[in-house]
C-alpha cells in the first residue's frame, strides 16, 4: 500500500512530554467501527478515561500486557582517535552477544571502525565509573556495533550506572531526560530486562487500576517482548512493501498460552495491553487462533489487509504518522475509522505519543459488544 495514505498533520502542541499523574487519569478514546454502507470509513467514538476501562470490558475477558523492562540505554560517549577527540550520543537498540550492542549513533559521521569510545568519568575510582568500547561495525542509517571492554552482568551494570531513560527523539529533542523518566517510562508491572522502548500503553496502568479490573472479574497475563526503536520509526518507503522490520525477541510461556485459549473457549475476549503485546501474540498463533508456548524473534509487519487471529480487543497510544503503529491500527479497525479518530482526538486535544493519552479499539472485521 502506499505510505502516504497513512500521513496525516499533528500540531507540535499535542506532543506529550509528561505523563498525566496520576497514571490512570489520562484520558482514552474508545474507537468502534461503524457496519454498513460506509462503514469503514466512520467510527463511533467515546471520550472515556484509562480509569473507566473495567467498565468497557466484559467479566471473563483477558488483559495481556508486556512484561518487558526498559533499560536506560542512552549513553553519552567521547570519541577517541589518537589525540583527538569528538562527542558522540548512542541509543542502545540490539544485544548481539555477551560484549557487543547494535546502536544508533549521533552523529555517525564521526566514527570509524577501530574508534575507541570512552563513556563516563575517567576521575571515578569505581570501575563501573568508566566503561570503554571499540567500534567493531558500521552500517547505514547511523548503525554501529560497539564491543564493550566489559561483557555479561558487569556490563549490564555499568549501562544502568551510566545510561539514561531512551526517550523516542519527539521527546529527547525538547527536553533532557531525568530521574522522573527511570520511574515514568518504565510500567508499574516491568520484570525482565531487555527493551530500548517503552511498550507505552502499559504506562497507564496502577496497582488501583489493576484491583478494579480484578474486582470486575477481568484477568491478566503476561507476555515479554523486548521492544527496539525501529517499531516506532516512521516508513520511509512510498510503500510499505519497500519497507524492512527489525527484529525484536519475545516469549510467551505454556502457562499464559492455556490461560488465554481457556478464555477465548469460554467465550472471553483476548484485550492487547500495547501493540507489542498485540505483535508477539499474533506472532505465536495457530491458524485457528490457539496459542502455543513460543519464543524468539519476530519481524512481523502488520498493514491493512491482515487476518488477525488471537486478539479481540487493542488499548495502545496515539502513533506517529506513516508509522508501522499507526498501520497496525488502521489494519485493526480500519483506515476509515482510524483517520477518523485521530482526528477526533487532535481536534479534542488528546495528547499523542508515548506519554500520552490511550485508545481502545475494536475490530472491524466483527460486531462490536
Amino acid at each position: 500500500m502506499r505510505t502516504d495514505l497513512f500521513d496525516f498533520e499533528l500540531p507540535d502542541s499535542a506532543i506529550a512530554l509528561r505523563p498525566t499523574e496520576p497514571r490512570d487519569a489520562a484520558r482514552m478514546l474508545v474507537v468502534h467501527p461503524v457496519k454498513g454502507g460506509c462503514a469503514r470509513d466512520d467510527a463511533h467514538l467515546a471520550d472515556k478515561s484509562v480509569r473507566d476501562l473495567p467498565s468497557l470490558l466484559n467479566p471473563g475477558d483477558a488483559l495481556v500486557f508486556n512484561d518487558t523492562r526498559v533499560i536506560p540505554a542512552a549513553l553519552s560517549g567521547m570519541r577517541i582517535r589518537g589525540e583527538t577527540q569528538a562527542k558522540v550520543d548512542f541509543n542502545l537498540t540490539k544485544q548481539v552477544s555477551d560484549n557487543a550492542w547494535r546502536a544508533f549513533a549521533r552523529p555517525a559521521k564521526r566514527l570509524e571502525v577501530g574508534d575507541r569510545v570512552h563513556f563516563g568519568h575517567s576521575g571515578e575510582s569505581c570501575m563501573l565509573g568508566a566503561l570503554d568500547a571499540t567500534v567493531s561495525a558500521k552500517g547505514e542509517a547511523g548503525e554501529v556495533e560497539l564491543a564493550f571492554d566489559f561483557s555479561g552482568s558487569v556490563l549490564d551494570e555499568a549501562i544502568r550506572a551510566l545510561g539514561v531513560m531512551p526517550l523516542p527523539p519527539y521527546i529527547a529533542l525538547k527536553r533532557e531526560p531525568d530521574e522522573r523518566d527511570r520511574v515514568s517510562y518504565q510500567t508499574v508491572y516491568a520484570s525482565k530486562e531487555g527493551a530500548v522502548a517503552a511498550p507505552t500503553a502499559g504506562l497507564h496502568f496502577t496497582p488501583e487500576l489493576f484491583a478494579a479490573l480484578d474486582a470486575r472479574g477481568i484477568s491478566r497475563h503476561f507476555v515479554t517482548l523486548h521492544v527496539g526503536p525501529g517499531t516506532f520509526l516512521p516508513v520511509k518507503a512510498d510503500d510499505t512493501d519497500g519497507h524492512v522490520m527489525h527484529s525484536e525477541w519475545g516469549e510467551i510461556s505454556g502457562e499464559t498460552a492455556a490461560a488465554l485459549n481457556e478464555t477465548r473457549a469460554r467465550g472471553g475476549r483476548i484485550v492487547a495491553v500495547g501493540s507489542t503485546s498485540l505483535r508477539v501474540l499474533e506472532s505465536a498463533a495457530r491458524d485457528d487462533g490457539t496459542l502455543p508456548a513460543w519464543a524468539g524473534e519476530t519481524s512481523i509487519f502488520i498493514t491493512p489487509g491482515y487476518r488477525f487471529k488471537a486478539i479481540d480487543v487493542l488499548m495502545t497510544n496515539f502513533h506517529l504518522p506513516r508509522s508501522t503503529l499507526f498501520m497496525l491500527v488502521a489494519a485493526f479497525s480500519g483506515l476509515g475509522t482510524m483517520r477518523a479518530a485521530y482526528g477526533h482526538a487532535i481536534h479534542s486535544g488528546y495528547r499523542f505519543y508515548s506519554y500520552g493519552d490511550a485508545s481502545l479499539l475494536f475490530p472491524s472485521q466483527y460486531p462490536s459488544p
